[in-house]
């Protein structure tokens, strides 16, 4: 028995079994996630050292949307298959920026921040994972309410 890990595939062979026009989906919607996400870093500039803004709002916007998503995908329109790819993976998955808010942190911290550092670590991952919770939350009860 072999304790190695088992080989994954070639990235190109991966590639070639996803679908093309998933594929067309995720970069599309990607595109648009991003340059929105450009467009809050533009609106809300922040020097190392201090609270982003920009981040924030994207992180939590981008998690109540994947809330109300989820929902929309799994209970109300499930055979929609291009919509995840599309609004899920790309344009809020372009959207949200957890790479940035791992770099912010490292920033604050090295700015000499530290407290803000931690304090923007917390606050940002609370307020991403309770704006999904609130989002998929909000959408049941409104689609509960329609049904009524």
């Amino acid at each position: 028995m072999s304790d190695s890990a088992p080989a994954r595939p070639p990235l190109r062979r991966l590639l070639r079994s996803v679908s093309k026009p998933a594929l067309a989906a995720v970069a599309a919607g990607g595109a648009i996630g991003a340059l929105a996400r450009y467009g809050l870093t533009a609106a809300f500039p922040t020097e190392p050292g201090s609270f982003d803004l920009a981040t924030f709002i994207a992180n939590t916007v981008g998690g109540l949307l994947i809330g109300v998503l989820m929902i929309l995908v799994t209970e109300v329109a499930p055979g929609l298959s291009m919509i995840r790819p599309f609004v899920g993976v790309g344009i809020l998955g372009g959207f949200t920026t957890f790479s940035t808010y791992i770099v912010d942190i490292g920033r604050a911290a090295n700015a000499g921040a530290t407290l803000l550092a931690v304090v923007y670590a917390f606050a940002t991952m609370a307020a991403a994972l309770g704006a999904a919770a609130l989002g998929m939350y909000a959408t049941r009860r409104l689609l509960l309410r329609r049904r009524a």
